[in-house]
């Protein structure tokens, strides 16, 4: 630990996941004496100051009108209640790309992605840099997928968080982000290559559709006193660099990351408050499942009624993470449920998890020894969703075209499954060891010393 109070200022994308991940980390570091300032976006107005962090917020898009749908970081009664309140609605209008292959899904949905994280970005580069003034910070901590140029700027330490799966740290021995395609380490090697052979396309219409997007970037964040970008990449690499991912779950590079590269085998936050099992399932018979689609991906109305609809006819219990929109859905007589619930109190509980493949709950389940049954939607929960059924540590499921047989059938088999629980409990031993959440603090002070 360095000799004097730092100043660490953290800029974490508006989502649930990575502001919950810096949080996590933000809160070792305050609870060992450091400033710690989040330059969050509007919409956590009130949500972090609670936590004993100052908040000193961006605005990511101009204020709307009254009425008018949210964008990223509005300022307003309504985005105050509702932290992340621009992914939420872009999620819910834009869930039918999601039925779609994930290569057909980079023109329609990752692009339109970066485009509004290209524009917030630009947007907020003069509050951000006034910011940065105001805080004067030792170090600066970025968990996001954009480059900030502001940031970069600053004349002080900057340490880039990946919260996603790493994938996005490319690696040609590796499938391409975003595909959910197989990485194959685990097939013989005939069926290793076959694997292999879709990425090239993938990779070359990633390229023919996001190429000029990301020129036009690059130019614009040199054009703010920032290196250029890497190829077809939108955000740098820091000094530090932290990679939330067990070890049990990484990837086979066939390059290894540089020296300013760590692995985080987990980033478990400790603010979530105690949970208690509702009296109406703890007296009840069956396993107890833990379903979340995240706060994103619950907005899809229409699929959280079709796995609960399904979930019904069993004879297990679910708790129940029922998201933004809530009062649209009803729960059957073996869930309770809520808006939101402190995940990482309600997993320690469980005997399976059923989810989106996010990256948090991904490495949280992990950490907790608890097998998945994922059902993923966007981003890079597919890689998260395909590396987990790969390894055996869980079963992939398509959310659109999955069968009422297929989802009973696979809780029957990894509740059964007494060799992959005896797995999972040593995988996380060895993950619960390592204290990833305060690695990053360790890492975080020395980035400030250096």
């Amino acid at each position: 630990m360095p000799g004097r109070p730092l100043t660490v200022l953290f800029m974490p994308e508006s989502a649930y996941g990575p502001t919950n991940n810096c949080i996590g980390i933000g809160d070792v570091l305050r609870r060992r004496g450091h400033r710690v300032v989040f330059a969050a976006e509007a919409s956590w107005k009130g949500r972090l100051e609670p936590l004993g962090f100052e908040e000193d917020l961006v605005d990511l898009a101009p204020p709307r009108e009254p009425g008018q749908r949210g964008e990223p970081g509005q300022p307003g009664e309504e985005a105050a209640q509702d932290a992340g309140a621009f992914w939420k609605e872009f999620i819910a209008s834009t869930a039918p790309e999601f039925r779609k292959p994930t290569i057909e899904q980079l023109d329609t949905w990752i692009k339109p992605v970066w485009a509004e994280l290209i524009s917030g970005a630009r947007y907020c580069q003069e509050q951000l840099a006034e910011i940065v003034a105001r805080t004067r910070p030792d170090v600066i901590v970025e968990d996001n997928v954009i480059s900030f140029p502001a940031l970069l700027t600053a004349g002080v330490p900057f340490v880039r968080i990946v919260s996603c799966n790493p994938l996005e740290v490319a690696d040609p021995a590796l499938p391409p982000a975003f595909s959910g395609y197989p990485a194959g380490d685990q097939a013989p090697q005939d069926q290793a290559q076959q694997n292999r052979g879709q990425w090239p396309e993938f990779r070359a219409e990633y390229d023919r559709v996001h190429r000029t997007m990301w020129a036009e970037f690059s130019d614009w964040v040199a054009s703010q006193g920032a290196p250029p970008l890497p190829d077809l990449e939108f955000i740098h690499s820091g000094q530090v660099n932290l990679y939330v991912y067990p070890e049990v779950a990484d990837y086979r590079r066939s390059r290894p990351l540089g020296p300013g590269w760590h692995r985080l085998d987990s980033s478990v936050r400790e603010t979530d408050d105690p949970f208690s099992l509702p009296e109406s399932l703890a007296g009840g018979g069956g396993a107890l499942i833990y379903f979340s689609l995240g706060s994103l991906g619950s907005a899809d109305v229409a699929l959280m009624r079709r796995v609960i609809d399904c979930l019904a006819a069993t004879p297990h219990r679910y708790v129940v993470s029922k998201g933004p929109l809530h009062a649209e859905l009803e729960l059957a007589d073996n869930m309770d449920g809520a808006e939101f619930l402190p995940q990482t109190s309600v997993i320690p509980r469980a005997d399976l998890v059923i989810t989106h493949g996010g990256n948090n709950t991904t490495t949280e389940c992990l950490h907790f020894g608890k097998p998945m049954i994922v059902l993923p939607l966007f981003w890079d929960q597919h890689d998260n969703a395909q590396r987990v059924d790969e390894l055996g540590l869980g079963v992939r499921l398509d959310p659109y075209r999955f069968t009422d047989a297929q989802l009973h059938g696979a809780l029957a088999r990894l509740l059964g499954d007494t060799t992959l629980r005896g797995r999972l409990a040593r995988a996380a031993m060895d993950i619960q060891r390592r204290q990833g959440l305060r690695r990053a603090a360790d890492l975080i002070e020395s980035a400030a010393g250096s």
